[in-house]
């Protein structure tokens, strides 16, 4: 009986989740765009990764990773991305580029965004141009 409510604790969990980084993103989506930002897409995904959010503004190309946290009690958000999804996400971005030539032009930029959830009022944490290639 324990492993049937563990399981469904563990689906519930799942459910959560999702739901959670859903919300992440989309406050995240808000934070780019009160700064500027052209939203092009969300959840662009190829065989090897996903990109949360892509979006443009002037000559750049940004693609964003969101982190989404209620505490830090796992690790900061941005300690989560680590060197092979880093890599993933720049295959991604080569991918999305080549499928997409109205942005060739474009400098891709690569930005981690953690949203806290800690109290009533998100704060953001936000790393610009990081490198993919450490």
């Amino acid at each position: 009986m324990s492993l049937i409510g563990g399981s469904i604790s563990f689906i519930k969990m799942l459910g959560y989740r999702k739901k959670l980084g859903a919300w992440g993103e989309e406050l995240a989506r808000r934070f780019y765009e009160e700064q500027g930002y052209s939203f092009i897409t969300a959840n662009w995904r190829k065989r090897f990764a996903e990109v949360d959010l892509i979006f443009k503004i002037k000559t750049d190309l940004v693609f964003v990773e969101v982190k989404t946290r209620t505490s830090d009690k796992f690790g900061y958000g941005e300690q989560s991305v680590t060197w092979s999804k880093k890599q993933k996400i720049s295959r991604a971005m080569d991918s999305f580029v080549d499928e997409n030539l109205e942005y060739k032009d474009y400098f891709p930029r690569f930005d981690i965004l953690v949203v806290e959830l800690f109290s009533l009022r998100p704060e953001f944490v936000h790393y610009e141009n990081v490198c993919l290639h450490d």
